[in-house]
């Protein structure tokens, strides 16, 4: 496994070797005591699945606040994705900006989210299945996130002119410049 660091240098990609013959494919997805050793040392407590029927879905842009804020580990087992992490960290000097790569089932790639980001992700293909370990147990009352398109955020979404499907709570989600940020 290696890592590459992008723009905002918390929030890394991961690159997991695959040994391939003809029969398929092998590749460890998760490996604390490697990720620990490559500088990720975070305690993953639940594991999540999302599955879209329908391309493009927008599922985000969600975060959960402390004292049960979340860092996620975020890989695609069918389909593909665009996945997005913004950086609400209050003083940071990467605050309100965003990284965005495509992972996929063909590339394995993994993103890992840290604390203080909202994540969420555009399917490109129908019937992506986005597997996601968490660092905190879900709490709904602590539950938040920001709108997909806000114009401030500058996110250049791959499908955004097919008018992506979205949840109702995530069509009322607040713009960064109306919601109260809980990451200091």
């Amino acid at each position: 496994m290696q890592i590459e660091e992008l723009a905002i240098p918390q929030v890394k990609l991961l690159h997991t070797k695959r040994h391939e013959d003809e029969r398929g494919y092998f590749y460890e997805t998760y490996n604390q005591k490697r990720l620990s050793q490559l500088g990720i040392d975070v305690e993953f407590v639940q594991d999540n699945l999302s599955f879209s029927t329908k391309a493009p879905t927008v599922r985000g842009l969600h975060f959960q606040c402390p004292p049960f804020a979340q860092a996620k580990l975020v890989r695609v087992q069918y389909g593909a994705i665009y996945d997005v992490a913004v950086d609400l960290r209050q003083g940071s000097p990467t605050f309100g900006t965003h990284v965005g790569v495509t992972l996929s089932a063909d590339n394995g790639q993994q993103l890992f989210v840290p604390v203080g980001f909202a994540h969420g992700f555009m399917t490109l293909e129908p019937r992506t299945v986005v597997a996601y370990k968490v660092s905190s147990h879900y709490a709904p009352a602590l539950d938040g996130g920001l709108l997909w398109n806000d114009p401030d955020l500058g996110i250049e979404w791959p499908l955004s002119s097919a008018n992506p499907i979205l949840s109702e709570k995530d069509q009322l989600l607040p713009s960064l410049s109306e919601f109260e940020n809980p990451f200091s």
